[in-house]
């Protein structure tokens, strides 16, 4: 549909939870319930999650190839520090002995002399006694450790570079996709699901799943590297003492699985919570000026106590249960520190090992704790992130509308003709709300549709727009049936004018070719204006037909937006009008230019009028009366008060009550 796209998708029937200043009216009323918050499948979702980086392969292998690097470079820094260490260490010692004296003969005195300890450990030692330290080869190896880290940074930046364009891409395509999802969604899924929910889980799962995204992957990788690297030259330079190192791990696993186990619900409750704080928030702001009226602040603040309540104690649960999992990780990391330490200086007492070698698997074993500590402390944000994104994955799960046939009709000149054929719809299964209406409207008539709330007026109509699909009887357009078409031309044939004027931030005339089918002209945009009469009040404003609206409509009353939006499908020049309820919240002076604008927009179309003021549709061709989903009246004004049923009695009713206001 070419006109008032945004009055169609933000429905006023929409449902409001409990408790609130407005309840909803209308298809949600049907379909009340809470969402549902399903059990986070972890497995699942993180498989989901990998799965949605399968366009970037590439890059994901140069974050492999980059990562790996420069883990490789960094984990050969501590092998050849230790080198250095031995070379200052060796050189102390050749400094004390005797000048002249041979290793040999040096190990043989310190054994006569019974000292065997510093015997074996000097036999260990490429040692010359007398000579210092050879500080141009210490030189030399500490140039070739800061080229190695030097290196290995480099390789990490790039690394780092590479995943940040990977993932914003990854998330950027999946805003497309939730966008693209929207499209695909029936009506009733916005009917069920409060507006804030929806747009928390589009903003803020959506942000939170690229936060730990980003700060999780390129570490994650980095991690899992280091710990590979540093197992095998931990392994080559002392298996004893690797294996030694290794008996911390089945407990650091244990302890991880254990804590994240029950940090994973808290972190499901954080997100819902936010979801219905959200979802709270944006009702109060939306409807203020009610709450005030009403006097409800101190309820809605209450209700908003209570949801913050519920989001701080969860949070609080979550975050804190998580946070237990890296001091955990630092106490088994410190216990492996000791007794790599003792046993290594035991081994270097020994003359098994030398101390650059110890020095250098004590820097592997904290390097080896450190990759397993970050994992542990990144575990809440993993958590937290998959808790996002199976509420993402939910949304993008979602029941979606019928899809179009694959070889649609198409009616290219439509007169207006309209037919219900047996047409049968409800809500829910257990409550019928139409059963086999059937109704013929001819090309050019204006139809009224007249009834009390909840007969069904709406519902007629959505179901012309397929923003519902019929579950008996077919309707058809110029003879051919509408679930035959595309939505898409369907709607471009239809114009919609609500009773809530819906206007976007911007120009008049950019609200006004809102509802072009194509690029317009100022001419035919003031030519649409001056049909409506919004011409009458746009030239009285400081900027005129530039004047910036706000989304609320600020600085124009409401008879005054629901103007702009009548000259907005006067511009559409749609086949089908639908006009839903479109002067009830005017006065009467701005009712009857409504009811001008109105009548230039209904010439030579079809149009479909839902009125509460009878008053306003006594010319109406064909006037409906609807009750409890059933046509139980139709004919012209005269006819039907003459008849003296149902639509007597409603304009009795609104007579006597107009009567009593003037006395």
């Amino acid at each position: 549909m070419t006109s008032l796209k945004g009055e169609r998708d933000t429905p006023r029937r929409e449902q409001r939870p409990a408790g609130g200043p407005m309840m909803g009216r209308g298809p949600a009323a049907f379909m009340a319930g809470p969402s549902t918050e399903k059990s986070l499948d972890f497995k699942g979702s993180s498989k989901r999650l990998l799965r949605m980086l399968r366009p970037r392969r590439l890059l994901v292998s140069m974050i492999l190839l980059f990562g790996t690097v420069s883990v490789a470079l960094a984990v050969a820094g501590p092998k050849i520090l230790g080198r250095g260490t031995d070379l200052v260490f060796t050189g102390v010692v050749s400094a004390g002995l005797p000048a002249g004296e041979s290793k040999a003969g040096a190990i043989a005195r310190l054994r006569a002399e019974g000292n065997n300890t510093l015997a074996d450990m000097l036999g260990a030692m490429d040692i010359v006694p007398g000579q210092g330290i050879d500080f141009t080869r210490v030189g030399q190896v500490l140039l070739l450790a800061l080229a190695l880290y030097a290196a290995s940074a480099c390789f990490a930046l790039f690394q780092g570079r590479i995943t940040t364009s990977v993932v914003q891409r990854t998330i950027f395509d999946l805003r497309q996709e939730v966008e693209a999802k929207f499209a695909r969604l029936p009506l009733s899924y916005f009917d069920r699901q409060p507006r804030g929910e929806v747009l928390s889980r589009v903003t803020n799962d959506i942000d939170n799943l690229a936060q730990s995204l980003q700060q999780t992957l390129s570490q994650i990788v980095t991690s899992l590297l280091t710990v590979i690297g540093v197992l095998a030259m931990m392994v080559w330079i002392s298996p004893l003492l690797a294996v030694i190192a290794l008996v911390t791990i089945p407990v650091s696993i244990v302890v991880t699985a254990r804590i994240g186990k029950k940090a994973q619900p808290q972190f499901i409750q954080q997100w819902a919570a936010t979801g219905r704080l959200n979802g709270h928030i944006e009702e109060m702001y939306t409807g203020h000026s009610l709450v005030k009226v009403f006097g409800r602040q101190k309820e809605s603040a209450e209700t908003f106590g209570e949801h913050n309540q519920a989001l701080y104690t969860s949070s609080f649960r979550a975050q804190f249960i998580s946070g237990l999992i890296q001091p955990a990780m630092m106490f088994i990391g410190n216990l492996n520190y000791v007794l790599v330490a003792v046993v290594g200086g035991l081994r270097v007492a020994s003359g098994t090992m030398s101390l650059g070698d110890v020095q250098a698997f004590i820097q592997y074993s904290r390097q080896f704790s450190q990759p397993l500590m970050q994992v542990a402390s990144m575990a809440n944000l993993l958590q937290s992130g998959v808790a996002s994104a199976e509420r993402v994955f939910a949304l993008l799960d979602a029941e979606e509308q019928k899809p179009d046939p694959e070889n649609p009709e198409v009616v290219r000149e439509a007169r207006g003709r309209v037919a219900f054929e047996h047409v049968s719809f409800r809500y829910t299964e257990d409550r019928p709300l139409i059963e086999d209406l059937s109704l013929e409207v001819e090309p050019g008539q204006t139809v009224a549709i007249v009834g009390p709330t909840g007969a069904g007026k709406t519902t007629l109509v959505n179901l012309l727009m397929r923003f519902y699909e019929l579950d008996g009887g077919r309707i058809t357009l110029d003879g051919v049936d509408i679930a035959r078409m595309t939505r898409e031309d369907l709607r471009a044939k239809t114009g919609m004018v609500l009773q809530d004027a819906w206007l976007f931030g911007g120009t008049i005339a950019d609200n006004i070719a809102y509802g072009a089918p194509g690029p317009v002209t100022s001419e035919q945009i003031h030519e649409a204006a001056r049909a409506t009469h919004v011409d009458r009040f746009a030239r009285t404003l400081p900027d005129g037909y530039d004047t910036v609206l706000d989304e609320d409509g600020a600085g124009v009353s409401t008879g005054e937006k629901q103007l702009v939006t009548i000259a907005r499908a006067f511009l559409a020049e749609p086949a089908i009008l639908i006009l839903d309820e479109a002067t009830s919240s005017v006065d009467t002076r701005t009712e009857v230019l409504i009811q001008r604008a109105m009548n230039e927009l209904r010439k030579g179309r079809t149009s479909f009028v839902i009125a509460h003021r009878l008053s306003t549709i006594r010319d109406a061709d064909l006037i409906l009366v609807m009750e409890h989903g059933s046509i139980v009246e139709q004919g012209t004004h005269e006819a039907l008060l003459a008849a003296g049923g149902a639509y007597a009695r409603l304009y009795a009713a609104q007579f006597a009550e107009a009567v009593a206001e003037v006395e």
